[in-house]
């Protein structure tokens, strides 16, 4: 009897677990990945409203395989982090953390936004998810026309 209880259980979780949205994990150290590039967006831009500021794009190691190879393995993560630009005289510097944006790799979880997963954490706040379930069109209506390039805008530098 005990062991069909557990059973039950166990099949319960999981139809419960499959069916919610799959949470996409705070990025822990991704300031120490490898940084793939950085770019500011200034005040004429057309994304400037959304995301201007100063851009830096980070790697774990499987999402630098993907970019060497054109297509990312599962597990691949890149983080997108803004800050603030902080004009100082003749000198940008990086002000507050807007934002770290997530993709998360991961083809089955995140079928229906071709394989990955997006989350923002406002202010880099591991608790303050800024897109939640709206990453279809906060996030993969844009990345969609990336399709080619496996969904992502960014390529390393040499």
């Amino acid at each position: 009897m005990k062991k069909m209880i557990l059973t039950t259980l166990c099949a319960a979780t999981t139809t419960i677990t499959l069916a919610a949205d799959p949470q996409v994990p705070y990025p822990e150290g991704y300031r120490d990945w490898h940084h793939v590039k950085s770019m500011v967006i200034e005040e004429g831009h057309p994304l400037y409203e959304s995301f201007g500021g100063i851009h830096h794009i980070y790697a774990n190691k499987k999402a630098m395989k993907g970019y060497r190879k054109g297509k990312f393995p599962n597990g691949s993560v890149i983080i997108f982090d803004l800050l603030d630009a902080v004009n100082s005289g003749n000198t940008i510097t990086e002000g507050d953390r807007k934002v770290v944006g997530v993709m998360h790799k991961d083809s089955k979880r995140y079928k229906s936004t071709g394989g990955w997963g997006f989350e923002g954490f406002g202010g880099g706040d591991r608790t303050n998810r800024v897109v939640g379930k709206n990453a279809a069109t906060a996030c993969f209506a844009c990345h969609e026309s990336q399709k080619a390039q496996d969904y992502t805008f960014s390529r390393p530098r040499d």
